[in-house]
């Protein structure tokens, strides 16, 4: 039973459902249901189809994810960075808006589906992790910009054409300054400021809902026409049927990198948000492997009843803890209020101005925008900061897929840089204590001329066995002839690959060429074993491994450390048995 509830979550709380939490269901359910509406005509827009497959991705997949998810407040559906991606990737194939590219956008939900399902089953969920957040922040504020700036074309009712890159859309939206839909703009203009004040007032209120009132009265009372202003026009008051996407070979080729990198960003902007409200609340745990499964489960099911790639929204989800969700209960009622939507108010949202849907887009993304990241990398971390920077522009400049694929180089190569040029510090006594220090850290060190004691902070491995040689000589090199001993402080260390041994052997037998013993202190059990199995420890019949490293120095100022193993009191054997950790 624990392990079907493992993978069908819905089975851990359902059970012990109280009536005291339908109230905040409910509430919450209602709440995000009104703000789906809107939401999701208007995100449809960016991904480049017509408003109606907006509010089709907010019915199955969220019933799908209220089963299979952990998270019991992340509301899931059509979110703004996934809908520009899949404009982004779809638009190179086929024309927005037209059935081929309808037909391909819901092929691309069941491709990531697949994907995220593949990695939750094998447990993947740590590749996210090759990521790193400044990139992503950095990558998610150029997106943001690049959202917000393509609403330009339908606030200020000009012609801007998809693909184009910020600067792009500023000089052609300049450009067209004579060509500006006045009455659009004013539209569009006060749609955000409806928005942004009922949001500062509450912000469960659902100022995007209100603005969408809005925009329709003033259409119908000004009796404003689609050769006055851009309208929504006609949306179907159906539901979405039941349809295999169509794939094919060929086409998974030419998607799969999009597909892949569309997958890891939504996740990674998932479990962000479940995380970070799980940590509120503590009556459950977010797992992140099911939440894969979970999110690819929603894709995949979704697809099948023409909704486009879905994932958690940091903003409604807010909005849905605040209004008080507790169980998926709440999504499965926010569902309900699409479907009643689709069903009866569709005619109703003909006379939507565009400018509205842009406006609740523009100031849906400028949340994306993270300018507190690039404040606390300023004062914490510059070389994360210029990785965020270079994301950023990368992104504005290049595009968005260029983006995805610079952040994903620029993350694996810090991950490569940080372990192939590892920290290493030099250690010295702090007086009348056993404690040992980094010098460059700690004033008033005590340090011997003939000992060198150093410690390696990562694990040592073909990547980095060169530089570990080149920092013990240059070391050496500055302590000169009166070195006798070398201390490496292997607390840091819980990895050997061969060509680590192989480094650690021929320092070993170069340094006593020299007349320089190696010791070693804190060798984790892993680490011992693979330098028994290469006979390392054996090197020599001294005492050469220790638990601490004042052991080490009290046994080299006792001469003890070149003397023959004792039957009695053997330290190396002692450390072999108690280090194993």
């Amino acid at each position: 039973m624990n392990r079907l509830k493992q993978y069908l979550p819905i089975l851990d709380w359902l059970p012990q459902y109280k009536k005291s939490y339908f109230k905040g269901d409910l509430s919450a359910g209602l709440t995000v249901g009104v703000m789906l509406i809107p939401q999701g005509m208007a995100y449809a827009m960016i991904a480049g189809l017509p408003p109606q497959y907006g509010l089709f991705t907010a019915i199955v997949p969220l019933f799908i994810y209220a089963i299979f998810g952990t998270s019991r407040q992340l509301a899931v559906g059509p979110v703004a960075l996934v809908s520009l991606l899949t404009a982004a990737t779809v638009s190179q194939i086929a024309t927005p808006g037209s059935e081929a590219y309808i037909s391909m956008a819901i092929s691309l939900a069941l491709m990531v589906g697949l994907i995220e399902l593949t990695m939750g089953l094998f447990k993947l969920g740590y590749l996210v992790n090759f990521l790193s957040h400044p990139v992503i922040s950095g990558f998610t504020s150029a997106a943001a910009l690049i959202i917000g700036l393509s609403q330009l074309k339908h606030i200020l009712g000009i012609k801007i054409p998809r693909g184009l890159k910020v600067h792009e859309i500023v000089i052609t939206a300049f450009e067209q300054s004579n060509l500006i839909n006045w009455t659009s703009f004013w539209i569009g203009l006060a749609g955000i400021g409806i928005i942004i004040g009922l949001k500062k007032i509450n912000r469960a209120i659902p100022g995007s809902l209100i603005a969408v009132f809005f925009g329709i009265l003033v259409t119908r009372l000004l009796h404003l026409g689609a050769d006055d202003i851009k309208l929504v026009g006609n949306i179907p008051n159906a539901l979405p049927s039941f349809k295999t996407p169509e794939i094919s070979w060929d086409l998974f080729k030419e998607m799969f990198p999009l597909a892949a990198a569309l997958a890891l960003v939504g996740f990674m902007e998932s479990i962000a948000v479940a995380k970070s409200l799980q940590a509120k609340h503590k009556d459950y745990k977010v797992d992140s492997n099911q939440e894969l499964i979970a999110l690819g489960l929603a894709s995949i099911g979704g697809s099948f009843f023409q909704s486009y790639t879905v994932e958690g929204g940091f903003g409604r989800s807010a909005v849905n803890d605040q209004a008080g969700a507790k169980t998926g209960i709440a999504a499965m009622i926010s569902a309900v209020m699409v479907i009643l939507a689709l069903l009866f108010l569709t005619p109703f949202f003909y006379d939507l101005p565009k400018a509205i849907l842009g406006s609740i887009i523009m100031v849906a993304v400028v949340g994306l925008i993270d300018f507190h990241e690039v404040k606390v990398l300023w004062k914490q971390n510059r070389r994360d900061l210029m990785m965020l920077i270079a994301t950023f522009l990368g992104t504005l400049i290049l595009g968005v897929e260029e983006g995805i694929g610079l952040g994903v180089i620029l993350s694996l190569a810090m991950v490569i840089y940080r372990t192939t040029r590892p920290h290493v510090a030099v250690l010295g006594n702090v007086p009348d204590t056993h404690f040992y220090r980094n010098v460059e850290r700690f004033k008033g060190l005590k340090v011997k001329d003939e000992v060198l004691i150093i410690r390696f902070d990562a694990q040592l491995y073909f990547a980095n066995s060169e530089f570990f040689k080149e920092q013990l000589a240059e070391l050496t090199a500055e302590k000169g002839d009166k070195l006798k001993l070398i201390i490496l402080n292997a607390e840091s260390i819980n990895y050997l690959d061969s060509s680590a041994v192989h480094a650690i052997k021929d320092v070993v037998e170069e340094y006593r060429k020299k007349g320089i013993e190696i010791a070693f202190s804190g060798v984790k059990g892993p680490v011992r074993d693979a330098m028994s199995r290469a006979e390392i420890l054996t090197t020599s019949t001294g005492r050469h491994f220790f638990m601490s490293v004042q052991e080490a120095v009290d046994c080299y100022e006792s001469s003890c450390l070149s003397l023959p193993k004792s039957d009695h009191e053997d330290l190396e054997d002692y450390v072999m048995q108690a280090n194993k950790r």
